[in-house]
């Protein structure tokens, strides 16, 4: 709940979605199950498909996309990440960036048991 944006309910959401965890070997992982990540294949710079799309929780990526709509409220440094995503890509590009960001700390704050802090987040 120290994320900005993540408030009781969201955490409760991530947290008895996740379990443990240690489950995941490195915040890549951690992010890909959260939906955050795209998952598509590429070979010889084509694409290839959409691979695995639908694979992870879907009740991750709903609770970090609704952590990154309300951080992007109350925190300037989200606000002007996502002003920047918009800037190269639509809005839908720019807040599941700002849901990945907030996948990725929060995995290190679970993990290690540490606070947010915004500066180490957008820097």
């Amino acid at each position: 709940m120290t994320i900005t944006g993540i408030g009781r309910i969201l955490a409760t959401t991530i947290m008895l979605e996740v379990g443990d965890i240690h489950r995941f070997k490195n915040v890549g992982n951690y992010s890909s199950y959260c939906r955050c990540v795209k998952a598509q294949s590429i070979s010889n710079g084509k694409k290839k498909g959409n691979n695995n799309r639908k694979n992870g929780n879907r009740y991750l990526a709903w609770a970090y996309v609704e952590a990154a709509n309300h951080n992007k409220r109350s925190c300037s440094q989200a606000r002007k990440f996502l002003e920047r995503k918009m800037a190269e890509k639509n809005y839908t590009v720019a807040i599941k960036a700002l849901a990945n960001k907030l996948s990725k700390a929060s995995y290190f704050i679970m993990r290690d048991q540490t606070t947010y802090d915004p500066a180490l987040l957008f820097r």
